[in-house]
């Protein structure tokens, strides 16, 4: 392929973030695209695996809190609302919510957003064999035309951010992403974010690197992914994940290492790529937060706590936020 040919078409969105992410140094790839269909399917067996505390604590808040949260979420006089996700994925928390309000006859629209279309399909297909009377408005978009499209929305509105997925963005864009998502609350809107709190730095560290090697293989599909869309030629062999904890920081940080001297040929940039032996690609944030933090950080937005809900060990916390008064 020439360089006129490839430079006279537009590029997508991944191979525009490839290019910026491969030149700069050291270089970077987002966690947003390990969201394939094959991505989400890995992430749903990270899930259960045993080191992978997150989701079972979350659901054991949702378990215990559900009706509570439920009421937290609904708008005063239990008018009509839509129950937006970001990230939706399979659901399998957010069915414990919508079992509260359809028991709680609330009158709703639930609106699961998520950047893939199998996990989606797989999302509305359960939801229909599983709650007939469930009204579903989904979208398939990454969360940046997710936020234009919660401005536009009309009505009030209950947002989802679960997962920890807040613990994705790097500092500065944290602020500015819940910075987006506060703009179009109105005030009787609600915010539902979950939080990963810090805790033993050991079982926090394995969570991330578990010993069957599913997160290894989640992060090595980002390669898999760029060969399959970008004609490129990594070779998955002469790669590995690795991943650390910073209790100071916080941060969870997992890298993709290259373990010799190579270069990788991207035909859609019509660019080839050096990496010296143990030279490595960050693709992940995972931060950690502590409850003080979280009423800060709220504060930093414009938003307030309305409620904090924990897990018995107070491993993770879903809090309800709203806009300041």
């Amino acid at each position: 392929m020439s360089s006129s040919s490839t430079l006279s078409r537009p590029l997508s969105a991944l191979a525009q973030h490839v290019a910026t992410g491969l030149r700069q140094t050291p270089k970077a790839l987002s966690s947003m695209y390990f969201y394939d269909d094959a991505g989400s399917r890995l992430f749903q067996q990270i899930m259960a695996l045993p080191e992978y505390y997150p989701t079972r604590a979350e659901f054991a808040i949702f378990e215990e809190h559900g009706a509570a949260i439920a009421a937290a979420l609904r708008p005063a006089g239990n008018g009509p609302f839509a129950l937006v996700e970001l990230g939706a994925g399979d659901g399998s928390k957010t069915k414990v919510l919508l079992r509260e309000f359809l028991r709680a006859d609330a009158d709703f629209t639930y609106a699961p957003v998520d950047i893939s279309a199998g996990a989606m399909t797989g999302l509305v297909d359960g939801l229909k064999q599983e709650m007939p009377g469930l009204r579903v408005a989904p979208v398939v978009s990454d969360y940046a035309t997710a936020l234009r499209q919660l401005g536009s929305r009309p009505g009030s509105k209950g947002v989802l951010f679960l997962g920890s997925n807040i613990g994705n963005f790097a500092p500065a864009d944290r602020l500015s992403f819940l910075r987006q998502l506060a703009a179009p609350l109105a005030p009787a809107d609600r915010l539902l974010i979950g939080f990963d709190l810090q805790k033993d730095p050991r079982r926090i560290r394995a969570a991330y690197d578990d010993s069957q090697g599913v997160t290894a293989a989640f992060n090595l599909n980002l390669l898999t992914r760029l060969n399959r869309e970008l004609d490129a030629d990594f070779d998955l062999a002469s790669w590995q994940h690795f991943t650390d904890y910073n209790p100071l920081s916080g941060a969870v940080r997992s890298y993709l290492v290259s373990t010799r001297a190579q270069q990788v040929r991207i035909p859609a940039l019509d660019e080839t790529f050096q990496f010296t032996a143990w030279e490595v690609i960050h693709t992940e944030n995972s931060y950690k937060f502590t409850l003080p933090q979280i009423e800060e950080l709220a504060a930093q937005v414009g938003l307030r706590v309305v409620d904090t809900f924990t897990d018995a060990d107070a491993d993770f916390a879903d809090v309800v936020m709203a806009a300041q008064e």
